[in-house]
């Protein structure tokens, strides 16, 4: 046993810094001195040493370092050719326990990938022949294809993951991603379905994520539900969270909100899906429990998006847009596929009137998730606040016909068409539709409210606010009715309903000055009510600088830091 053998084993055994300090030494002889070591023993050492020092997460020092390992390997292979025409078995088999040549180049493309150095990567592993490619190094292929838009080569290495491990559940994901039919990707695993006990669910799994990425919320909602009811897979975290998701993107925030919660009491530490349910919590107007929520999460890991997502919603809930903003482009450099951090970060550059970089943001968050409503509408909210009103409409009406006439799309088709006199009875119609499919839908009552305000019916928009409050209790909801109930000189209810809504909200400013200005006018008969259900939904978003924290400067000058946009 040489000294090479104890370097080996030390790196096996996991004692990097020892293997670091000690490779350093031996390659420091091998330079000084070339006979010291064979070309395959300074190829090991280069390998383990470039593994230490990835350890010690020093990425752009150990690309180097492997990089220099594959130039010494190809001095290898050449002196290994002619060695091999003189009787070549012992270094053939001292070629058996040399690194792979393969692994090296993972590990310098799993490098430039921590670097954010994509294209360097899919080179590396370009390079690698089809034939030799294990299904890590086209998964990470397939992720970095899709990443960079190069959906077809995408396609063709998860495919390929598939046909090596028929199991990669997170490939499947990644094909139905890219618009690939459920019906094809299950083909692929029915081999396995069929020959192994137990797995009789996987093809409802494939359809229940086929249903998810074709935007088909209630569909999807149904198919995990029948999974997640089957007593082998109840309570399983994973299918709580997504179904959680699908209902956040189906806008029942209740329901999301009571999977998120079911799904963070099986497992505490959590991380998944976590900045969705503190952006719900956020919009809904529990701020001490998104502070816990982001405190406790940062507890766990800081190397996630999630946390940093959360405390800023925090933030900007709390009107401190520059924060929020901060915290956006810091989760952002940890995920840049972070959506959530995306849409948070384009909202604070919206609300402090940096609309043009903001729609920067909202069209990447469309391209991650071309299913999630929420990015459409902060792009068409930056449209309408830039006067864009042709843009709007246009992406309303393309979100229109690519999704169906369901309550969401019908709703912002219908928020646009009520910034144009032209199209006030279009809008209503469309509002009348959205609230036939889905009468509890927030977002489609507030919208109707509203027009119902500018028609100056108030009797009809109370009637509507109450049918609405029957099976929910929202904060902008109550807010509203009071508005009206104002409008009709009933004082003492429109008090009931602004403290219902601070209840719920007690940050809403617009519930405060409702009950301040019902206090200081006398004679309110005449008072124009306006009503505004344009927050983010629903509450805080439309509020400018002004009032924000001290510490604007201070948290701008930490984002230009970061180097984000």
């Amino acid at each position: 046993m040489n000294v090479i053998d104890h370097v080996r084993d030390m790196s096996a055994a996991g004692l990097h810094s020892n293997v670091r300090i000690l490779s350093s030494l031996l390659l420091t002889m091998s330079n000084n001195n070339p006979e010291l070591f064979s070309p395959a023993q300074k190829y090991q050492l280069l390998v383990y040493h470039a593994d230490a020092i990835f350890h010690d997460k020093e990425y752009r020092n150990a690309a180097c370092k492997y990089s220099m390992a594959l130039q010494q390997k190809k001095v290898l292979s050449k002196t290994s050719k002619v060695r091999t025409s003189t009787g070549g078995a012992a270094s053939n088999l001292q070629a058996q326990n040399l690194p792979s040549e393969i692994e090296v180049k993972y590990k310098i493309a799993e490098c430039y990938t921590i670097l954010k150095l994509d294209k360097d990567a899919i080179a590396v592993l370009d390079g690698i022949p089809s034939r030799q490619r294990t299904p890590k190094i086209n998964m990470m292929l397939a992720n970095l294809y899709r990443k960079a838009g190069q959906e077809r080569s995408a396609v063709t290495s998860y495919k390929e993951v598939l046909r090596q491990c028929p199991l990669a559940l997170d490939g499947i994901i990644g094909l139905l991603s890219l618009s690939v039919k459920g019906a094809e990707v299950a083909s692929m695993t029915m081999d396995v379905i069929q020959s192994m006990p137990n797995l009789d669910w996987l093809s409802v799994w494939i359809k229940a994520y086929a249903f998810i990425h074709a935007g088909d919320n209630q569909r999807a909602i149904n198919t995990i539900c029948s999974l997640e009811k089957k007593s082998l897979l109840r309570d399983n975290v994973d299918l709580l969270v997504s179904l959680a998701d699908v209902y956040f993107r189906a806008g029942d925030t209740k329901n999301a909100i009571l999977k998120f919660e079911q799904a963070q009491m099986l497992d505490p530490y959590l991380i998944k899906g976590m900045d969705v349910y503190g952006y719900l919590m956020a919009r809904e107007g529990h701020l001490e429990d998104v502070e816990v929520l982001g405190g406790r999460l940062f507890n766990i890991s800081d190397q996630h998006a999630e946390p940093w997502v959360i405390s800023g919603c925090h933030s900007f809930y709390s009107k401190r847009y520059s924060r929020a903003l901060y915290l956006g482009a810091k989760a952002i450099q940890l995920n840049s596929n972070s959506v959530q951090a995306l849409l948070l970060k384009g909202a604070a550059l919206r609300n402090m009137g940096r609309v043009q970089e903001a729609i920067i943001h909202f069209r990447e968050a469309m391209r991650l998730a071309p299913c999630r409503l929420d990015c459409y509408e902060g792009l068409i909210d930056c449209y309408l606040a830039s006067n864009g009103i042709r843009e709007a409409m246009g992406m309303a009406n393309n979100i229109y016909k690519t999704l169906g006439a369901n309550a969401q799309t019908l709703t912002i088709l219908a928020t646009v068409c009520l910034e144009d006199p032209v199209t006030q009875e279009k809008a209503k119609t469309l509002l009348d539709k959205a609230l036939a499919q889905r009468p509890d839908y927030t977002k489609a009552v507030v919208k109707k409210a509203e027009l119902l305000s500018r028609e100056q019916k108030y009797e009809e928009g109370i009637t509507l606010l109450r049918n609405a409050l029957a099976n929910q209790s929202d904060c902008v909801l109550h807010r509203m009715l009071g508005d009206f109930l104002v409008a009709v000189n009933d004082y003492q209810e429109a008090m009931d309903q602004y403290s219902i809504a601070l209840s719920l909200d007690p940050n809403d400013q617009k519930s405060l000055e409702g009950m301040q200005k019902m206090e200081k006018e006398e004679s309110p008969t005449d008072a124009t009510v306006e009503l505004d259900g344009d927050d983010m939904e629903g509450s805080g978003e439309d509020g400018d600088l002004e009032g924000s924290d001290s510490e604007a400067a201070q948290w701008a000058d930490q984002e230009q830091w970061f180097g984000m946009q």
